[in-house]
């Protein structure tokens, strides 16, 4: 994050991150941030008074901005989130690690699951950096042609459209004949008509559902 535009915006003050170590709240001479789980079964849970005193020194009870727990089980991320996130007062997103996170403390404390993906990480941490970087470049003087934002995958609810550059030709390939004619009109609709196809075949989730 501290690489190319998202870095440049953190070095203008554009947004900013502060970094937290939960075993800083640990237990004994180890830092203890784990345990294993009442009934048996695999693995360490982190504990909820641990979890619970990081996220206290982090923000009071009245801290207006999302509390979001980095789970496979939550709530999958989209763009619309992104951009209500983006539109808030910032937001403590909360790592887990091991096995998972004591339940008592998601209650407690108000944490909002949220997931990526249909897939395990090893961590919180990757899923983080990717809400970070999805709403990092939509704050405004991030991107350079933010107008272009608006065109992208799930932005009016359609996969994105193909694109293309010089050469005209290559390995026998052409651009497309539209995108060369100047008629920008037809480009529009050539563009709509391509989204549509791609987000058909790929994800026809996304396309309303006929009754």
């Amino acid at each position: 994050m501290g690489a190319s535009l998202a870095g440049d915006a953190l070095s203008r003050g554009l947004w900013s991150l502060e970094a937290r170590n939960i075993r800083d709240h640990g237990l004994g001479r180890h830092k203890a941030v784990d345990d294993t789980p009442f009934g048996g079964g695999p693995g360490m849970v982190l504990r909820a008074d641990v979890l619970a005193a990081a996220i206290d020194a982090a923000a009071p009870a009245d801290d207006p901005r999302p509390r979001l727990l980095m789970s496979p089980r939550g709530r999958p991320l989209t763009q619309k989130r992104v951009h209500a996130l983006v539109d808030g007062p910032g937001v403590i997103m909360v790592c887990g690690r091991f096995e998972g996170v004591d339940e008592r403390v998601i209650a407690g404390r108000g944490l909002e699951e949220v997931s990526i993906g249909d897939y395990i990480l090893s961590g919180g941490e990757m899923a983080a950096l990717t809400i970070l970087d999805a709403c990092v470049r939509l704050i405004p003087g991030v991107m350079g042609a933010f107008t272009s934002a608006g065109e992208e995958s799930f932005e009016n609810g359609l996969l994105e459209y193909p694109h293309y550059t010089r050469p005209r030709v290559w390995e026998a390939q052409e651009v497309p004949e539209v995108l060369m004619s100047g008629d920008h009109g037809r480009i529009e609709r050539w563009r709509r008509q391509q989204a549509l196809a791609i987000t058909r075949a790929r994800r026809p989730d996304l396309l309303p559902q006929d009754d």
